[in-house]
């Protein structure tokens, strides 16, 4: 059995950081951080794609959800529009491992959110450790959403959610990608599932907020190693207050 390790918060700069190892879940910022209004990217995306090739996060001043997913890196923009990310643009907030699949299964027909979070629960029944869980297929439904670019003064993420646009699809083939995350990291990362679509033709996608599957295929990385890098250089991260209990506004954002 593999004993889990918690890396110390690390304080430093991106590109003095090494590779992070595998069976490791590489994030930057926090959960909180982002539910507070620190948008301020601090990592590039080509900085953040050397972690890892696989992963979810947002871009500088919440412009879009990400999906990262075979190395490649996708921006879903408020507007429903899928593009590749820039190597130059920037994170405030995101996590990502180096995928490989240590479990593979098939979801029932029809599974929707909750099906497949039981499914994955009794194939990688240790929720004390990170689990990567990605699935291809055909989707009856997918519901997702995207959140648009902010300005400054930045609102929080529940209030920028309130008005988020909303995508319905159906009938489409893509990929889920994100984590299952120990309850332990609560203020740190999301506490269970979180989860990000992107349509096969990469047109379509976002932050999933439920679906009804027709078949496919699943895999799961089960990941041991947690590292995680704080802005060091950022005022704002620097002035947030990050005492607040904020679980009932990731409920909200998350659902």
């Amino acid at each position: 059995m593999r004993n889990l390790f918690l890396a110390a918060v690390v304080f430093s700069m991106a590109a003095g950081c090494a590779t992070a190892p595998i069976n490791t879940v590489f994030q930057t910022s926090t959960i909180d951080a982002l539910l507070a209004g620190i948008y301020d990217g601090h990592l590039s995306c080509k900085d953040l794609m050397k972690r890892g090739n696989f992963g979810i996060g947002t871009f500088e001043a919440l412009d879009g959800e990400m999906v990262l997913l075979d190395g490649q890196m996708y921006q879903v923009k408020a507007d429903g529009t899928v593009n590749e990310a820039q190597n130059s643009a920037m994170t405030p907030f995101a996590a990502v491992c180096s995928f490989e699949p240590e479990i593979r299964f098939d979801p029932e027909p029809s599974s929707d959110f909750a099906a497949i979070e039981e499914q994955v629960d009794r194939i990688a029944p240790n929720k004390n450790l990170f689990c990567a869980v990605r699935i291809h297929g055909r989707f009856k439904k997918m519901h997702t959403r995207s959140v648009p670019r902010q300005q400054k003064p930045y609102p929080p993420l529940k209030d920028v959610t309130a008005r988020q646009p909303e995508f319905f699809m159906e009938d489409i083939e893509g990929d889920i990608a994100g984590f299952r995350c120990p309850e332990f990291v609560k203020g740190v990362n999301v506490p269970g599932y979180h989860l990000h679509f992107i349509s096969s033709d990469r047109t379509q996608g976002g932050h999933i907020l439920g679906f009804e599957m027709a078949e496919g295929k699943g895999a799961a990385d089960i990941l041991n190693r947690f590292y995680l890098q704080l802005p060091d250089d950022a005022e704002s991260f620097a002035g947030a207050d990050l005492s607040k209990d904020r679980s009932a506004e990731l409920n909200a954002v998350e659902k």
